[in-house]
């Protein structure tokens, strides 16, 4: 019999198909960043955000309710500028830092793992579950010494919980549908806020009031220690999915293509989802049920610098932290001396840019 005839280069039909499907896998990969990410592009781009992040951060410090002056802040310590600065502004500040930080790199980092653009913590139920878990956590142990330790423990459990529950839920034959992922996430929203709504009911007027506040989102009247184990609490989840950026750009080309090209899913998938539930859990313990937070700012930086997740997570990080604090800002000085959530800030901004983000993914695969 004669030898079967093939290709100079190629050993087999299979083994050619696997070539022209490993180059069209790295040219997808790098269409995906946009352009070849270089440290120097990449520093820039953080040091712009920073930048944002520091006026925002002075903007909130300085404006509110009533106006201080810095100067007399920093240099009168017995002044009632002082007293306004540092033991009211500052503080709610640095808190509005770091839960925006959290809520925007969690959706960026959501957003990769289930190939969906319209995922983000509170569309998806993860931070209704967190609440619920804080606000039990809080009732049941308020009047004990453990108070300040459980509350984030069952903030983080419940929402880890809630990430597990969305996303086997949303399997349809193995493969994750983008669309069954959102209804998924609004029935879970609607069963967290009923199962609040029960516990708010059977509860005095003193626990209402701070249910309410979970239900809305706020950063009302943080304390310095509270800031920092927020503050720690996050940044470790951070440092675990800044591990994990490559995959992130992997797996966006699919869970087959990521595979072949190295990616160990099941633990790609446990890691993120176990750095995400503590970040969700730690932001909601302090400051309710915040959304579209991890909506808005992923998606805008993704179109300003492109899907490359080694930048866009850190990037993801700094916007979130400019667009809470901003917020925070309006929703102090929007009615003053009145306030309202911010919260309510976020959704009156998120809302309508969800419904163009769910139209426009409508209109086309969301993996191409």
């Amino acid at each position: 019999m004669s030898a079967a005839k093939f290709p100079p280069h190629t050993s087999a039909p299979g083994v050619a198909h696997e070539a022209q499907a490993g180059a069209e896998a790295c040219r997808d990969l790098e269409a995906l960043a946009g352009a070849f990410l270089t440290p120097g592009r990449a520093a820039v781009r953080l040091a712009i955000l920073g930048a944002a992040v520091v006026v925002a951060a002075a903007a909130g410090c300085v404006f509110g309710g009533v106006h201080i002056s810095l100067l007399r802040a920093l240099t009168d310590p017995a002044g009632t500028d002082h007293a306004i600065l540092f033991d009211a502004r500052l503080p709610r500040v640095l808190m509005g830092i770091a839960v925006g930080a959290i809520l925007a790199s969690v959706g960026a980092a959501l957003q990769a793992l289930v190939r969906n653009p319209l995922a983000e913590g509170g569309i998806l139920g993860i931070s209704g579950g967190g609440a619920l878990g804080a606000i039990v956590a809080m009732i049941v142990f308020s009047q004990t010494r453990f108070a300040d330790e459980t509350v984030p423990l069952a903030a983080f459990a419940m929402a880890l919980g809630a990430t597990l529950a969305v996303y086997r839920l949303a399997l349809v034959e193995g493969q994750l549908e983008p669309f069954t992922l959102l209804l998924v996430g609004v029935i879970f929203n609607a069963f967290w806020g009923a199962a609040i709504m029960i516990v708010n009911s059977v509860v005095n007027f003193y626990y209402a009031h701070s249910i309410l506040f979970w239900l809305i989102g706020s950063l009302e009247a943080p304390s310095y220690r509270e800031v920092a184990i927020v503050s720690a609490l996050g940044l470790a989840g951070f440092a675990v999915l800044m591990t994990r950026a490559r995959d992130m750009n992997l797996l966006s080309l699919g869970d087959e293509s990521a595979a072949e090209l190295g990616v160990e899913l099941h633990a790609v998938r446990r890691a993120i989802f176990l750095a995400t539930s503590v970040m969700i859990g730690a932001a909601v313990s302090v400051s309710g049920i915040i959304s579209f937070v991890g909506l808005i700012v992923p998606h805008v930086l993704r179109l300003a610098f492109g899907a490359d997740h080694r930048l866009l997570l850190p990037a993801s990080l700094l916007g979130g932290a400019a667009f809470m604090v901003i917020a925070d800002l309006v929703a102090r000085s929007a009615i003053a001396p009145a306030e309202l959530p911010v919260g309510a800030i976020t959704a009156l901004c998120g809302g309508p840019f969800f419904i163009y983000m769910l139209r426009r993914e409508g209109r086309r695969p969301l993996v191409s």
